[in-house]
């Protein structure tokens, strides 16, 4: 699995790139949780709100998962993951939101 994590602001652009279905073939909400909202876009209004009440400028952890172009992975791998990253960050019990992307036949995460 490989990857790609980064600390960002811009919660409205990133929450259009993960439904956007024009580069993707599918998207799939896989979770929503530690938000008010149960909608992607809601979440990253929250999480903006609260920023502008403690002046955060980079407000947001953004993690990609992408599988090697070869493998064909499940859910439960992403989920294990996903589990074992926030552990190790320390963002384990955070409002996080997971989607799923498939593209050309193949699925990733972010």
């Amino acid at each position: 699995m490989i990857l790609k994590g980064s600390q960002r602001s811009g919660g409205k652009q990133l929450g259009l790139h993960l439904l956007k279905t024009v580069e993707n073939e599918h998207v799939e909400i896989h979770d929503v949780s530690g938000f008010v909202s149960e909608s992607v876009l809601g979440a990253m209004n929250e999480a903006y709100a609260l920023s502008r009440g403690t002046q955060c400028k980079q407000y947001l952890f953004s993690l990609s998962l992408s599988p090697p172009e070869t493998e064909s992975v499940r859910v439960e791998v992403f989920e294990r993951a996903i589990a074992a990253g926030e552990e190790r960050l320390g963002l384990k019990g955070q409002p996080r939101v997971i989607v799923f992307h498939e593209k050309e036949g193949r699925r990733h995460c972010h």
